[in-house]
């Protein structure tokens, strides 16, 4: 059975930081593509950072500067770094594997919120 659990979410005032989690089980993680999303009141699901097995990355524009993505194979994790955080980043942010043509395997999302 497929895992994904994230951690780490929570509030913070604009300009402070936040580092996401996610704990992968049932899959054999170093093989995977993993992200990222995010998914606000009222707007689509986004991409917001990925990693390949290679550990190359790209980010949303939004957040290049601010985000950082990372991975730890041995222990089958992966990490959201973010600084500076703007009341726009406020979302529900998901961890994902990447399966191809079948779709991602999701996490269950963790909520973010960036207020004063």
């Amino acid at each position: 059975q497929v895992q994904l659990v994230e951690s780490g979410g929570g509030l913070v005032q604009p300009g402070g930081s936040l580092r996401l989690s996610c704990v992968a089980s049932g899959i054999t993680f170093s093989i995977y593509n993993m992200g990222w999303y995010r998914q606000a009141p009222g707007k689509q699901r986004e991409l917001v950072a990925r990693i390949t097995r290679t550990g190359s990355t790209n980010y949303a524009d939004s957040v290049k500067g601010r985000f950082t993505i990372s991975r730890d194979n041995a222990n089958r994790m992966l990490y959201l770094q973010m600084n500076t955080l703007k009341p726009e980043d406020t979302a529900v942010y998901y961890c994902s594997a990447d399966r191809g043509p079948s779709g991602p395997y999701w996490g269950q999302g963790t909520q973010v919120t960036v207020s004063s």
